[in-house]
């Protein structure tokens, strides 16, 4: 009876949302505020972790193919997360992978904010998870930053703003990274130097009328932003990937770029790229968009 009465009183299990993967940190989950503290998800929640899930379905082969590589006999995975704000994707990353399969793995948040790598560091000790790191570094400077490994197997940058994406792109370049997955953000310097160039360029060529008005300089800027990236990681030996994060109704903002090292042919990419360049007057920024010189032949 006694035993009746004490089950009675006891609570119910929680019943967590069908959302979540078995396994996973629901303490992890309620920090990142993707669950709330009674376990339930709101609207907003719920979209944010179909957006992270669905970047997790890119990145767990990639991952698997680092730890099943021939040359890694450790089966270790090294990830470098630029501009990692709250470190949603990284903790993530280690709680559904690295958690249970990645032993000897790390990955790396990389946040100017100081008060953000504090609270992702405290939450990391926390939680147990002994192979996260998280510095203080903007893109450019985690590249020379000593408290990097030489080489690193994937880099990430989600919506990294301007031109921390093409900085990503160096420090994964750089860094001999074996993939790269890319969701660029707010590509502002090709329109602005679209912009400067349009008078001296507008009796050149009559493809200027199609950045001729301010909206469509912004658009096609972007545009072209993301065709140099992919035509620069193709020129070092890259096999690119272009396709949609989530669906329109999240984001504008969800061009996924998945570049994997190949050892692919240089030569074509790396004269298209200058050619574009060249074509469009942004000839100047051949520093930032920069391939293997002297092109390797084919």
């Amino acid at each position: 009876m006694k035993r009746l009465e004490q089950a009675r009183k006891s609570p119910a299990p929680q019943e967590l949302p069908p959302e979540i993967r078995p396994g996973q940190s629901i303490e992890l989950l309620k920090e990142l505020h993707i669950l709330t503290r009674d376990g339930k998800l709101n609207q907003d929640s719920r979209r944010k972790l179909k957006q992270v899930y669905h970047l997790y379905n890119f990145i767990e082969p990639l991952l698997r193919d680092v730890k099943n590589r021939s040359d890694n006999p450790l089966g270790g995975v090294s990830l470098v997360d630029h501009g990692a704000g709250k470190s949603y994707l990284g903790f993530i990353l280690y709680d559904l992978f690295v958690k249970a399969e990645g032993e000897g793995s790390h990955i790396y948040g990389i946040e100017t904010r100081e008060e953000l790598v504090s609270k992702s560091t405290e939450l990391a000790a926390r939680l147990g998870f002994n192979g996260m790191s998280f510095l203080p570094l903007s893109v450019a400077e985690s590249t020379t930053s000593t408290e990097l490994p030489e080489t690193i197997d994937i880099v990430t940058a989600l919506h990294a703003c301007n031109t921390a994406t093409d900085d990503a792109i160096d420090f994964a370049l750089k860094k001999k990274a074996k993939h790269m997955v890319l969701v660029p953000c707010c590509q502002a310097e090709v329109a602005s130097v679209l912009r400067k160039n349009k008078g001296k360029d507008v009796k050149r060529s009559a493809l200027t009328e199609i950045w001729r008005h301010p909206i469509h300089t912004r658009e096609f800027g972007s545009q072209v932003t993301n065709v140099l990236r992919c035509l620069q990681l193709e020129a070092h030996g890259y096999q690119v990937t272009v396709t949609e994060l989530v669906g329109w109704e999240h984001s504008m903002k969800n061009e996924l770029i998945v570049a994997t090292y190949k050892n692919l042919p240089r030569r074509r990419p790396s004269e298209r790229l200058d050619e574009v360049l060249g074509e469009l007057g942004l000839s100047e920024m051949r520093e930032r968009f920069y391939a293997p010189q002297p092109a390797t032949t084919e």
